[in-house]
């Protein structure tokens, strides 16, 4: 069953139309419903992931096997949470954009998870811990010149200013991945698309990264893309031209996915994501008529 594309989304399907029953039974609002079956889904494939992480256990199933098992499943979840949204709250372009990049990143991180090749997932660091650290090797430093106490306390007083400008509750180190190979941590982000409202987030990964090459020179940033990059805007060109971002798009992105965990997923997309042909009929006429089938190019 899990490595059968047609019978998890029967599972799926037959799943979801029960549970949609019921919601819509109890419950009228069309949001709250749309939530609800989202929800439902969600927990059967959780349940369906145990399953097969106890058979793959028991078989003794290597990584590059059990990935292409939990790829499926994520995609099958998907087309099956897409058309059941649908039904109950049909989906316009910006819901639908948004949607699509939601689903993207953890489909594309799964690879990092399962590695072909070895590497390790990592933790990053809290700000406030990175904040400490530098204020105390600062303080060892100027305790350590040879000038006058007073001069000491001026440079004290005078370096704690800026820290008090920065809202150390505002800036979060945490990326969509952290994983280090081969010695090198590299900090990633994944993103849909640049558009017109991304100068906020922007700004935030230029400070991100430029918190990260301070810590460490070596430390690798990298920004996977869903669109080609002549579909984004200027706010990407700003990241690929900071110096503190190595970005990759559309196509790019999968090749850089495969160098690194040794496991082709734009292979594999070709191969099974066959969006257009395994949506509903419902779906497929709701995404031509909004002229918005396009985001199902992975």
């Amino acid at each position: 069953m899990y490595e059968d594309k047609q019978s998890l989304l029967e599972a799926f399907r037959y799943y979801a139309k029960q549970q949609l029953t019921e919601i819509v039974r109890h419950n009228k609002d069309y949001k709250k419903q749309a939530s609800a079956i989202n929800s439902s889904i969600k927990n059967y494939k959780d349940l369906l992931l145990s399953r097969l992480d106890n058979t793959a256990q028991i078989e003794h199933w290597s990584n590059e096997r059990k990935l292409n098992s939990i790829l499926l499943l994520d995609y099958t979840m998907y087309v099956v949470m897409l058309e059941f949204r649908n039904k109950v709250w049909p989906y316009e372009y910006m819901a639908f954009a948004r949607r699509i990049g939601e689903l993207w990143e953890p489909f594309c991180k799964e690879p990092f998870y399962y590695p072909v090749k070895r590497l390790s997932i990592i933790t990053p660091p809290e700000f406030d811990d990175v904040q400490a650290n530098i204020k105390q090797n600062v303080s060892a430093y100027v305790n350590s010149l040879n000038v006058d106490s007073a001069t000491k306390r001026n440079l004290h007083y005078y370096y704690s200013i800026p820290w008090k400008m920065v809202d150390s509750g505002g800036i979060k180190l945490a990326l969509d991945l952290h994983f280090n190979q081969n010695g090198i941590n590299h900090n990633c982000d994944f993103k849909s698309g640049f558009s017109s409202n991304e100068k906020g987030n922007t700004n935030r990964l230029l400070l991100v990264a430029s918190i990260y090459k301070f810590l460490d020179a070596n430390e690798q940033m990298i920004l996977f893309v869903r669109q080609p990059e002549a579909q984004n805007n200027h706010y990407l060109q700003t990241l690929k031209n900071s110096g503190y971002w190595d970005v990759y798009c559309a196509q790019d992105t999968y090749q850089a996915i495969y160098a690194y965990t040794g496991f082709n997923l734009r292979n594999w997309l070709d191969n099974n994501a066959i969006w257009e042909a395994d949506v509903d009929d419902q779906l497929r006429k709701r995404l031509i008529d909004q002229n918005i089938l396009n985001y199902l190019i992975w």
